[in-house]
């Protein structure tokens, strides 16, 4: 299973802070082919929709994805009443379902990594 997270600051991308975001969960299943996932993508981001976080497999012969997406109500709104046709168009059974987002821990602005190997003529 593949899974794909964009990481950015919950301000600067859109300027919004996280009370005036809304949520969108959406699920779509069909026959895999080349560029779902890009018309997809670019149909969430042409709405003003981020993607939070996303989730894509292979499940038998059919390809499915969750997206997790974030945008203003107007986006969201957006995408719910557009989403339908356009996955029509790919013939991809969809599912959509508003939430709220979980908070997340903070993430550390240092990671320390420490490693140790035996001694090798070949590190020389």
């Amino acid at each position: 299973m593949l899974s794909l997270r964009l990481l950015h600051p919950r301000k600067g991308i859109t300027g919004l802070t996280p009370s005036s975001q809304h949520y969108l969960v959406i699920t779509a299943l069909g026959a895999d082919r080349p560029g779902i996932v890009n018309t997809i993508t670019r149909h969430v981001s042409s709405c003003g929709c981020n993607i939070e976080d996303s989730r894509l497999a292979m499940l038998g012969d059919e390809f499915t994805f969750i997206m997790l997406l974030s945008g203003t109500w107007n986006a969201i709104t957006l995408i719910e009443s557009t989403l339908p046709l356009k996955g029509a168009e790919l013939d991809l059974l969809i599912v959509m379902k508003r939430t709220s987002d979980r908070p997340r821990p903070a993430m550390p602005a240092t990671v320390w990594v420490q490693v140790e190997v035996a001694d090798s003529p070949a590190f020389n």
